[in-house]
């Protein structure tokens, strides 16, 4: 039986890409898929089209350089850099302005909120089935307690403390060094630890 890679750490990956594992290299596409669009499109504002093209000159780079990577756990830093300079390429090509002393204005801000959002995405991953529902549908889908009650047939209020358990064991993953949070009262849920 093989592991299973979405559990894998960057570094484990790269090691397994290395020896030419595809199924280590197709989860690292995978997992690295959204960011490297979102920094092309939105932090680079770049037409689908060309983003799309930055998407696949990233991702060519990567597997044709990963040997030379240093540290595999600096795997992130490195695919944002290669798409930083694959995104400025594309607008060169494309003969937008710009300057090459200075990234476009707010670059830095929007490279930070989408590190912030895959840090995020990571640590609802690893959270229970029952805690990614509730904090989807409250906070992604704006739904209220007696909403997200009524679907999951359970009272309101075991939906308010259910959100704040959640919560704490979402901040725990985000936050690994700090000491764990108080558990709330209520009924116990699996959290995968």
């Amino acid at each position: 039986m093989q592991p299973r890679l979405d559990a894998a750490t960057d570094a484990e990956l790269v090691a397994l890409c290395r020896v030419g594992d595809d199924r280590a290299w197709t989860e690292l596409v995978d997992r690295y898929a959204r960011y490297v669009h979102a920094i092309a499109s939105r932090v680079y504002r770049l037409p689908h089209t060309d983003a799309e093209d930055v998407f696949q000159e990233v991702f060519a780079r990567i597997y044709e350089r990963l040997d030379s990577l240093r540290d595999d756990d600096a795997l992130r830093p490195w695919i944002a850099q290669t798409a930083r300079r694959c995104s400025v390429d594309a607008l060169r090509r494309s003969g937008r302005e710009l300057s090459v002393a200075a990234p476009p204005e707010g670059v830095d801000e929007s490279l930070a909120r989408l590190d912030e959002a895959l840090a995020v995405r990571a640590a609802l991953e690893d959270l229970s089935p029952e805690c990614r529902e509730v904090l989807d549908r409250f906070f992604y889908r704006d739904e209220s307690y007696l909403t997200i009650g009524v679907e999951l047939e359970l009272p309101a209020g075991t939906i308010a403390s259910r959100i704040s358990r959640c919560l704490v064991r979402l901040k725990d993953r985000l936050e690994p060094g700090r000491k764990p949070g108080a558990r709330a009262s209520g009924g116990k849920m699996d959290d995968n630890r």
